[in-house]
């Protein structure tokens, strides 16, 4: 599934023309709306120097804009361009749908094993992603088991 998921990831990436960085940088910005630099650099996990070229080449594609900060002119914001978020929409909405259509063909009893289970898989991730008290790194039991 991780796998698919960053298959579509790189196709989107591919027709809006960025790669992986700058597709992240797109994510947050149509989430948020706008962003200033340092903001999206704390996002993305980068210096403001590097997101100053992610900032750059999403310019030149034509993808964001810089404006004005509303609120403070000697600042600026990252705005998304609204056709650059039509384009990512209509790549994503096919795979949202389809998504959707499967959830709701699930019945009540069905929904609830899902979740229960995706609730177990995130947990056995949020105890990775912080380091588990006493377990060897990639022995994660999942909370059932640990019961």
């Amino acid at each position: 599934m991780l796998g698919l998921a960053a298959g579509f990831e790189r196709r989107l990436g591919t027709v809006l023309e960025v790669n992986a960085t700058d597709m992240k940088a797109m994510e947050h910005l149509i989430q948020a709306g706008s962003l200033s630099p340092t903001e999206l650099a704390g996002r993305l996990g980068i210096s403001t120097a590097a997101v100053t070229l992610v900032v750059d080449r999403l310019v030149a594609v034509g993808h964001v804009d810089r404006r004005p900060h509303p609120h403070d002119r000697r600042r600026v914001v990252v705005v998304p361009r609204p056709a650059s978020v039509g384009r990512a929409m209509d790549e994503l909405m096919p795979m949202i749908g389809g998504v959707a259509r499967a959830a709701d063909a699930l019945t009540e009893r069905e929904r609830a094993t899902v979740l229960r289970f995706l609730g177990e898989v995130r947990e056995v991730y949020r105890v990775a992603a912080g380091g588990p008290d006493g377990a060897p790194s990639g022995t994660v039991d999942p909370p059932a088991a640990r019961r």
